[in-house]
């Protein structure tokens, strides 16, 4: 039995995470963490995700939950994710981080940190997503440097990061496969007189609005043609599941910072 500690439990992941880790039979919850100032605080997990008393009270202290843990599952913000991987690195618990919007000196910290423990860390835990961005890679070298290529993406309202770590992890992969740097010929939205499209640039657009899960579009402009890649989550089970199946897979790893394109053997 894998026993797995929640971070971020009272987030719309978190929730999730905790219903599908309480239903499987090879993992057991022994803590479900939020902020301190939530007012949930002190109730039961299982109440909060609506599926009933569990006898897993919320806390907003890891101690005594991280030393029965094998395993913690991360949906939650940059920051607060930040800490619970230096404590897991400090205590050599596995961890999985389904977190996104990490600076660029915060994914160094992560790097540096997963020497000591294994950490799994995905912007998106579909399954689907990650076999999408492994198809990507492949059009952008079939398609060649003819077609104008534009990111979509689409998220709920109260997404606080844009745009999306896969919207991201799609541009940068794009940008890899053409030889540039990502930062150099990323245009996040357009507005006003911009003269005509540069033939390297890559377009990120961002959509917020009320309930979307999650919508990824990646489109391929060319001569007299346009392709589409598209992936749309119909709840949010999908990235639960997928979380709940890198923690099983990471438990079983050497210590190391792992990603999707590792548990499906995809790299």
């Amino acid at each position: 039995m894998i026993r797995v500690l929640v971070t971020g439990a009272t987030g719309k992941m978190g929730r999730r995470v905790i219903d599908l880790v309480h239903t499987d039979p090879e993992l057991e919850l022994v803590g479900a963490i939020t902020h301190r100032t939530h007012a949930a605080l002190g109730r039961d997990a299982g109440e909060v995700a609506g599926i009933g008393p569990i006898g897993v009270v919320l806390e907003h202290d890891c101690t005594r939950a991280l030393s029965q843990a094998h395993v913690i599952i991360d949906f939650s913000v940059a920051e607060a994710a930040l800490a619970y991987i230096r404590l897991a690195a400090a205590h050599t618990k596995a961890i999985v981080v389904g977190t996104t919007g990490f600076t660029a000196s915060q994914h160094e910290d992560i790097r540096r940190l997963s020497q000591h423990m294994p950490c799994f860390m995905a912007p998106n835990m579909s399954v689907g997503v990650n076999v999408m961005v492994y198809v990507l890679r492949q059009l952008v070298t079939l398609l060649g440097p003819g077609y104008d290529i534009e990111i979509l993406e689409a998220h709920h309202r109260t997404k606080v990061d844009a745009p999306s770590g896969t919207a991201l992890r799609m541009a940068a992969v794009v940008a890899e496969v053409r030889g540039n740097h990502l930062e150099d010929v990323a245009v996040y939205g357009r507005r006003g007189m911009i003269g005509r499209r540069s033939d390297t640039e890559i377009g990120i657009q961002v959509v917020r609005a009320g309930e979307i899960v999650g919508e990824h579009t990646v489109l391929f402009g060319g001569p007299g043609e346009r392709l589409e890649l598209v992936h749309r989550s119909q709840n949010r089970d999908t990235f639960a599941s997928g979380a709940l199946r890198a923690a099983k897979w990471v438990m079983q790893q050497p210590r190391g910072l792992y990603s999707m394109e590792d548990l499906l053997h995809l790299a």
